[in-house]
């Protein structure tokens, strides 16, 4: 990996740290609930921050999260640029990682065949 690779990386971890807590703490959005950051992935140039986020709840409280995030990037962005060391704290976007809700279906789909041989 290249010292630029580890750089980045280094930046996207604080980042997600950071906007944990803040979330966590600072926000005061009622639609964006108990919301867990699974990944931050930073552009070469700093400039923006893809912010992938999983929650618990249905499609409903999904988009409201998502709109509260989206509503809350720039408060967000700004109270992160008093806790991180870059020249620029990039733009945020948070995207839905469906990932842990696709594990979990396709976990129920193997346990169900699984159990279906059984009978």
């Amino acid at each position: 990996m290249g010292r630029q690779t580890q750089r980045l990386r280094r930046i996207a971890d604080q980042i997600q740290r950071e906007l944990s807590e803040i979330i966590r703490l600072e926000l005061k959005d009622p639609r964006v609930g108990m919301i867990t950051l699974t990944e931050v992935e930073v552009s070469t140039d700093l400039a923006h921050a893809k912010v992938f986020f999983t929650m618990l709840g249905d499609a409903q409280a999904l988009a409201l999260a998502e709109s509260g995030l989206s509503h809350a990037a720039g408060f967000l962005r700004s109270v992160l640029a008093k806790r991180i060391s870059t020249h620029n704290v990039p733009e945020l976007h948070f995207v839905h990682d469906a990932s842990v809700e696709r594990g979990v279906y396709l976990s129920q789909l193997i346990d169900d065949a699984v159990s279906g041989r059984q009978r």
